[in-house]
């Protein structure tokens, strides 16, 4: 090769790979506005749960936070920043904050349109009340993963609280059984704390009133005792199954069956009143969950025994008329589930004209379902009242009847707000602030 040749190619290079980047760049871009619109004129614009916040001013466009997203097309570059482009598919992963260089990245909670109650919660989980701690989904944390990092963090600063170890109470009450309150247990026997878990319901929390045979997306955790639980997809059943053998070989005491009535301050400590018992302890750590109070309709004849709020077995409702009403994920798994039973007729009431807040693969399944004549939707549509064997439910500007021997409204949950705030905790309102 000559002189001329290598000089040529010398000063070629570059430009061969800037224009290379700037095609790169160009069809990220493009790609990325492509979601982002597709997703406006649905209206899916508002964010569930936790999600990223970009500022523009420290965002170089380098793309880190893209590759990092495990959910694939979440997050994209517009115009040369990070930006995110599905909103409603976030669930909060938050490896989008930890990948970006620059620290350009915030993770936040709510928006300016929808505002999200979350409890004021120290770095070390500890309430604005002393010695009053939360973990997991009541925290904003409905991530499995992130709810047992959660449980087991909270646990390690428990257990430099002054105080503990010394007495003659508790150390600690864990209130819920879930995926942060099982870390939170297992951490505190590792540290051979003075604990009490008490559940109100059943191992596993959320989870135990998943839909049967849901599929549980999570990724590897760290267990106290147990180690790296290398799980990424799974069902319902066999997590729970993991988590009771867990439960088993590590002989942990869970009280089922007790609920919490109040907690009052005792001195540096506290006493827990529940349905059964009156723990004296140092601590608290609260894992319950974002819906302990069912969300209801308002309507006449809700209090029929045909309604209730949550799937316990899709074959219970074999050959019956049941009506499914909301349009989140719980909602759609019930309604294809069901629809799966034999001589069942499922129809979905959601007062959207979309379903806004579901995952997409749900989505499909019951627009394949809707298709081949399996269930019915009714979009834009709102019960109006029930009777003993029917639903009258306002579709547009029409009012009509369907048969129905079975309703489950998925209408999500009520922050248990009134109990917050009855034991001193401190709520706000998050309107896409960190």
């Amino acid at each position: 090769m000559d002189s001329n040749t290598l000089t040529w190619a010398f000063y070629l290079l570059p430009v061969i790979f800037v224009l290379g980047f700037a095609i790169s760049r160009s069809r990220s871009h493009h790609k990325s506005v492509s979601i982002l619109t597709e997703a406006e004129q649905a209206g899916l614009t508002e964010p569930a749960s936790l999600h990223p916040v970009t500022d523009p001013a420290k965002c170089i466009g380098c793309g880190a936070c893209v590759t990092a997203c495990p959910e694939g097309q979440i997050i994209g570059l517009v115009h040369g920043k990070a930006k995110l482009i599905n909103p409603t598919k976030c669930i909060g992963h938050g490896a989008c904050k930890r990948a970006c260089p620059f620290d350009a990245i915030d993770l936040v909670f709510g928006t300016a349109k929808r505002g999200i109650d979350i409890p004021h919660v120290k770095e070390n989980f500890e309430t604005n009340v002393p010695g009053l701690f939360i973990a997991g989904e009541l925290g904003g944390m409905g991530l499995i993963r992130n709810a047992v990092e959660q449980g087991r963090q909270a646990m390690e600063s428990i257990r430099k609280v002054k105080g503990i170890g010394k007495g003659q109470g508790l150390d600690v009450v864990i209130v819920g059984s879930g995926p942060a309150g099982l870390a939170a247990t297992l951490g505190a026997k590792q540290h051979k704390l003075r604990a009490v878990t008490v559940e109100q319901d059943s191992l596993g929390g959320t989870v135990y009133n998943f839909p049967r045979g849901k599929i549980v997306m999570t990724a590897p955790v760290q267990m106290p005792l147990v180690g790296k639980i290398k799980i990424r997809e799974t069902t319902k059943e066999k997590l729970l199954s993991l988590w009771q053998q867990i439960e088993r070989d590590q002989s942990l005491q869970i009280n089922y069956r007790e609920k919490v009535e109040d907690i009052k301050r005792d001195g540096d400590g506290f006493i827990v009143t529940t349905t059964k018992n009156t723990y004296q302890t140092r601590t608290v750590l609260l894992c319950i969950g974002r819906r302990g109070t069912p969300r209801k309709l308002g309507v006449p004849g809700e209090e029929l025994p045909k309604v209730v709020y949550r799937l316990i077995d899709p074959e219970q409702y074999q050959g019956q008329h049941v009506l499914i009403v909301g349009g989140g994920d719980s909602a759609l798994e019930a309604a294809t589930s069901i629809a799966e039973q034999p001589g069942t007729t499922v129809t979905i009431s959601y007062r959207s004209g979309n379903f806004s807040r579901s995952k997409q693969k749900n989505q499909d399944k019951v627009a394949d379902m809707a298709k081949a004549g399996k269930l019915q939707l009714l979009l834009s549509s709102n019960v109006d009242h029930f009777t003993a064997d029917k639903a009258i439910i306002n579709l547009e500007d029409k009012q009509i009847e369907i048969p129905n021997n079975a309703t489950i409204v998925c209408a999500g949950g009520i922050l248990p707000t009134p109990f917050l705030k009855q034991i001193g905790i401190e709520v706000e309102t998050k309107h896409g602030t960190a």
